[in-house]
């Protein structure tokens, strides 16, 4: 499993590697529908948070004391290092980006069986910080073609993020202050391929149903729930639909 979720997010890496590749200078500059960031604080980003993620594979010690630096700034922390990053010339960022992914692929690979990472929020898996990768590799990507007018072919690597974002369910009310659903619900999203790829027990009493792309972009807030092949039967199941987050940290006010 950790091999194929590494080779998932080796190949949605280097999708977006392809959309960025030939931009000139103009291009790196061109402003995304996230505030303040152009295509060269999208790269940035995730070149610093590749780094960060091979540091907490590599050496809890120096993970350590990152958690110690972003304490002294919770909410701006992250942000700070993809702005620093982002003013790398357009071609060693690249490469920077490039560099760095690629070393996190193949420490990931050499995590031990049963070893929990170190992260901002809980210890994790390496499986779990490869699916993490793919999900915010994925978001940042749409953002990056968003900007550039084009339209990314949906592929089965969805079905990882898809997953984050239903296992992330009681974690979105929790940080929303609203109570958990005490009962699962059915989520049924369709494939890319057509078929079908479900969570929960199929006579739950409230679902979610729709495009597993849809439900993507959903769970990392780059579309409204109204924009999106998404619907919902329940209360709970419908609250859901306007607060859910795959990703750590406080609620995000989302892209659309």
């Amino acid at each position: 499993m950790l091999t194929d979720l590494v080779a998932d997010l080796r190949a949605e890496s280097d999708a977006l590697d392809d959309l960025v590749a030939g931009l000139d200078d103009d291009g790196w500059r061109l402003e995304t529908l996230a505030p303040g960031w152009t295509i060269a604080h999208q790269i940035a980003h995730l070149w610093w948070t590749d780094g960060v993620s091979v540091v907490a594979v590599t050496d809890e010690r120096g993970f350590a004391e990152i958690l110690r630096e972003a304490a002294t700034d919770p909410s701006g922390f992250v942000d700070a290092g993809a702005e620093r990053l982002a003013t790398t010339s357009p071609a060693d960022l690249l490469a920077e980006w490039r560099s760095t992914r690629a070393r996190l692929h193949a420490e990931l690979l050499e995590v031990a069986d049963g070893r929990k990472l170190p992260w901002f929020g809980p210890p994790m898996s390496a499986s779990s910080m490869a699916t993490a990768r793919l999900m915010e590799t994925w978001a940042h990507g749409l953002d990056v073609a968003d900007a550039l007018g084009v339209t990314r072919p949906a592929t089965a690597r969805l079905r990882a993020i898809a997953h984050i974002g239903v296992r992330t369910r009681d974690f979105a009310f929790t940080v929303h202050g609203l109570p958990v659903p005490a009962e699962p619900f059915l989520v049924e999203l369709r494939a890319p391929d057509g078929d079908t790829w479900s969570w929960g027990p199929q006579d739950a009493a409230q679902r979610v149903t729709g495009s597993a792309e849809d439900f993507c972009m959903l769970v990392t807030q780059r579309r409204p729930a109204a924009q999106l092949d998404v619907t919902a039967v329940g209360a709970d199941a419908s609250r859901w639909l306007t607060i859910a987050q795959a990703f750590a940290g406080p609620p995000g006010a989302g892209r659309g």
